[in-house]
């Protein structure tokens, strides 16, 4: 029972990630995913959170340490839930996957640009909320951009939409807590 109940959601996982990948072809979503995948990356994100920490005063600059703190904290179980769950990309697994040339090799879960994206996003959305209107879409297509591009299950993405989210919200917690009485 348990077994089937596993193959029928890895089955539906695959079908999602068809449904998304199947796109690869369009040029002008190839133009979008290629290019908005790279700001869950690492050096954009670094880079990002950095600059508003240097450049900025206040609640700003605390919710952008904020959200510094997050992408650490975030990317500590990312490390080692890919060493301890080994999990195949797609591109690997599946055949027919479209994928771009020079595809990540490293394992798949959890999405490592999503959980960036997102523990850097959540901060601000607290803090700001009117931001949300712009910052969930973000974050949003990047996590749409790895399964676009061949890289990540549907799984992969919801789980660092999840764990980035998490230390996001932990971290605006307790840096609001432990030097804030008003919002960050």
């Amino acid at each position: 029972m348990k077994t089937k109940l596993i193959s029928n959601m890895y089955d539906f996982e695959c079908k999602l990630f068809r449904c998304v990948n199947q796109l690869y072809d369009k040029k002008l979503l190839n133009f979008y995913f290629r290019h908005i995948t790279h700001l869950g990356g690492a050096i954009a994100t670094i880079a990002v959170t950095l600059c508003i920490i240097i450049f900025s005063k206040g609640l700003i600059q605390a919710t952008s340490i904020a959200s510094a703190a997050a992408l650490l904290i975030s990317h500590l179980p990312v490390a080692l839930v890919k060493k301890l769950y080994p999990r195949k990309r797609p591109y690997i697994s599946l055949i027919e996957t479209k994928v771009p040339a020079n595809p990540l090799e490293d394992h798949s879960f959890p999405s490592g640009h999503t959980t960036a994206i997102f523990s850097v996003i959540i901060p601000f959305i607290l803090y700001m909320p009117s931001l949300a209107m712009i910052l969930i879409p973000l974050g949003i297509s990047i996590g749409l951009s790895r399964m676009y591009l061949g890289l990540h299950y549907p799984s992969d993405v919801l789980a660092g939409c999840l764990l980035g989210s998490s230390s996001g919200f932990l971290t605006y917690t307790i840096l609001n807590e432990l030097f804030y009485t008003s919002p960050l």
